[in-house]
């Protein structure tokens, strides 16, 4: 499950102190399940809940939410776009553990596509699928390419 990875990238990239304590920031799967059909394809589709739990924090969630936000907009886009899932996709919890550090708990509802092709010499291919994102999202999320 790529998205798994390319989230705890995203947020470890936003939150300084985590070059230093990188496993401060936990990442879970959580009822996760497949979804396929009878097609003779074996493709299928892995829907879960990504649980990040940045433990002993003492920066500001905004600097998280902002990171979560553009990596949801890329990665997950339904989460903000569409009105069933944008409601209850992205939760969080907070544990305020001292005046100035607190646990912070998110879940994501996830789900990430894969393509699985098998060539006339049996050989299969295994491929993520990225999600679809407009033209004018990519200009504003990665101004730089």
């Amino acid at each position: 499950m790529n998205k798994a990875a390319s989230f705890r990238q995203a947020i470890a990239s936003a939150v300084p102190s985590l070059k230093d304590d990188p496993d401060k920031l936990l990442v879970f799967i959580d009822q996760g399940h497949i979804v396929a059909t009878a097609a003779p394809s074996l493709s299928f589709e892995y829907r879960f809940v990504l649980n990040a739990i940045l433990l002993d924090f003492a920066g500001d969630a905004d600097t998280v939410f902002v990171a979560l936000m553009a990596w949801v907009q890329r990665n997950q886009s339904d989460l903000v776009s569409n009105d069933d899932t944008r409601k209850n996709g992205i939760t969080f919890e907070v544990d305020h553990l001292t005046q100035t550090t607190f646990d912070l708990s998110i879940k994501l509802t996830l789900t990430e596509s894969v393509v699985v092709d098998t060539d006339p010499a049996g050989v299969q291919t295994i491929t993520h699928v990225d999600e679809p994102v407009n033209e004018w999202d990519l200009d504003t999320l990665f101004p730089n390419g």
